[in-house]
């Protein structure tokens, strides 16, 4: 069924993946299908608040955070589901389709929001994924 799996989660928000890794993981389990966990950590933004930070400041952060992925991944990812880590910098929704390109996944899979946001809405990074993926989208509620 699928081969290539996107999971795109927030280390910093369970909202973002409590019910979509369950859903993840399953969808892998059951296609035999390699799961590339992502998170994204934001962009500094413009050069000028760039320069503020000690030199290698992105490269000790994108490590830190690749520690702190596959801590999460032990933790929550059953080790018989074939893995993959992702770390990527920039806006949320551009850095998961471009990783979804990268790693061919055939499905992406986001939880629809945070809790504090209204019930009904569907969250501007999901919403923005569905919209302009290649391929299919699964937004988890």
């Amino acid at each position: 069924m699928y081969k290539n799996v996107l999971l795109s989660v927030d280390l910093g928000h369970e909202s973002s993946w409590v019910k979509a890794l369950p859903t993840a993981v399953e969808l892998c389990q059951a296609s035999g299908a390699t799961l590339h966990v992502l998170t994204v950590v934001p962009d500094f933004g413009m050069t000028i608040v760039g320069q503020y930070f000690p030199k290698g400041y992105k490269k000790e952060v994108a490590v830190k955070v690749m520690e702190a992925l596959k801590g999460f991944v032990a933790k929550h990812v059953p080790k018989d589901v074939s893995m993959e880590h992702c770390v990527a910098e920039g806006v949320v929704y551009e850095s998961i389709l471009k990783m979804a390109r990268d790693v061919g996944a055939d499905l992406i899979v986001v939880g629809a929001g945070r809790p504090d946001l209204k019930e009904y809405l569907l969250g501007p990074n999901a919403a923005r994924v569905a919209r302009h993926a290649d391929m299919s989208v699964l937004i988890v509620r």
